[in-house]
């Protein structure tokens, strides 16, 4: 009996065999946007044990445990390493037809080279053989890496953040890029004016200068994004619950940031101003480097305020939030574009509604000036999985150009989702095959199809960020 990930796994033609065996399966991996630790990249991290490289952080495996009905102690507590796996072993075959028992599978595969179907009986088996590799140096971070022919890779910082681990991987690495990504959402966090002023202060510090008016923020902003760009960092994101396009002057803004640094609670209107205000200023500076700015949406983060309270953020809780991007998003872009300053530009939204209207909103601001300058991005977060990704790949095709996706990426914190490229990969070619079997796409043009793919899956993202 053939192995359950096999070579043609999730391949159901011979058109698509052929793209991806061709043209996908042995390229580089360009990820672009990741939450890796750099810290473990520049120490080349050896983890203790299974547990800690494939359950620690990783909250798609935290809902799925929790919703099998397995008690916190099992997942973020203080139970040991192998009782957290054996409950993980327990819930693995309740994520069938769950992304979870492909990616699962996929890595237990390509990373440790078993075959081995994870379930309660084989747990201690699959635990001890993988935690046996995990303490070679061929199953280091940076090893790890290695394996999948990781080229680029992208991680996720503050503007406050020193990139000191940045530094050593440059220094250390040849191989393998390592570039800080641009995020400020703090920076426009205005919610909480205690929490914003000591964000502040923190941000302060990091140029060496005090912050009291909102010349001195953008200011300080200009110098550490100056400070990125050095240090490599050639793309920015944002997460946001939505765009923002109010009308604001700039000494509307002096008089927000005041009354805010002053401790004093701005309201709904004055929220939404600020963080209009300065998300433009933020995509200016974007344009005049270069970069390219991400921006996700259509998020609910922390509902559950009980375990925020316990746990914090990133713990598994967050879901898809119910929003019309349209108006905000077109004015935000057209705000841009009216004073020539609209970045390369990167859309997605965790609501796959916003799909059709997200593609249709970036090629409304295309100008000719960079192939797939502003574009529908990957299935993101809930939506890379399967359903998500075709979806993506046929909103984008039917009013875009898929020729010009650049591809995907991992948006994990994990050292071993790097089968999540392989996986994309394999739904490409799978897509694209069924068209050319049933004859919606010419066989003669074999040649170009196979470029298509080749890029898509790695080539074009290199050259869209300067790579």
């Amino acid at each position: 009996m053939s192995a359950f990930v096999n070579e043609n796994f999730m391949l159901t033609n011979k058109a698509a065999e052929e793209l991806y065996h061709i043209s996908a399966e042995n390229l580089p991996i360009i990820d672009y946007h990741c939450h890796l630790d750099p810290k473990l990249i520049a120490e080349n991290h050896q983890f203790n044990d299974l547990t800690e490289v494939w359950l620690g952080g990783d909250h798609y495996k935290w809902r799925a445990l929790r919703a099998n009905g397995v008690d916190e102690k099992f997942i973020t507590g203080t139970a040991d390493s192998y009782e957290k796996f054996e409950k993980w072993a327990m819930t693995v075959p309740a994520t069938m037809r769950n992304p979870l028992y492909h990616w699962t599978h996929l890595e237990l595969k390509r990373i440790f080279g078993t075959d081995l179907i994870l379930k309660p009986e084989n747990a201690r088996e699959i635990y001890e053989l993988c935690t046996s590799l995990l303490q070679t140096k061929e199953f280091r971070a940076r090893e790890i890496m290695r394996r999948f022919k990781v080229e680029t890779v992208c991680t996720t910082d503050d503007p406050a953040d020193s990139l000191e681990y940045h530094s050593i991987i440059a220094n250390d690495v040849k191989d393998i890029k390592v570039y800080p990504t641009w995020r400020p959402d703090k920076v426009i966090a205005v919610e909480n004016p205690e929490q914003y002023k000591s964000y502040i202060e923190k941000l302060g510090k990091s140029d060496n200068k005090n912050i009291s008016t909102y010349s001195d923020l953008l200011q300080v902003l200009r110098n550490r994004h100056d400070f990125f760009a050095s240090m490599g960092c050639r793309v920015s994101d944002h997460g946001i619950i939505n765009f923002m396009a109010g009308d604001v002057t700039e000494s509307e803004m002096t008089s927000l940031f005041a009354k805010v640094i002053d401790g004093k609670n701005l309201n709904a209107e004055e929220i939404y101003k600020f963080k209009s205000g300065l998300l433009f200023e933020l995509a200016v500076m974007d344009w005049e480097k270069g970069w390219a700015q991400q921006f996700h949406i259509s998020v609910i983060r922390n509902p559950n305020t009980k375990m925020f309270n316990l746990l914090g953020p990133d713990t598994g809780y967050d879901n898809i939030a119910e929003i019309n991007c349209s108006w905000e998003g077109n004015k935000f872009f057209d705000s841009l574009n009216n004073v020539g300053k609209l970045a390369k530009t990167i859309l997605y939204s965790l609501n796959p509604k916003d799909m059709e209207v997200l593609a249709t909103m970036a090629y409304s601001f295309n100008d000719g000036s960079v192939p797939g300058k502003m574009q529908l991005g990957s299935g993101w977060w809930f939506l890379d999985q399967e359903d998500g990704m075709r979806k993506q790949i046929n909103a984008l095709s039917s009013l875009g150009l898929l020729s010009r996706f650049i591809g995907m990426l991992t948006d994990s914190r994990s050292f071993l989702s790097y089968p999540r490229h392989e996986y994309f990969r394999r739904i490409l070619c799978n897509v694209i095959g069924e068209d050319i079997e049933s004859g919606r796409l010419p066989k003669s043009e074999m040649d170009y199809i196979h470029k298509m793919v080749a890029d898509i899956s790695y080539y074009n993202a290199k050259q869209y960020f300067n790579f």
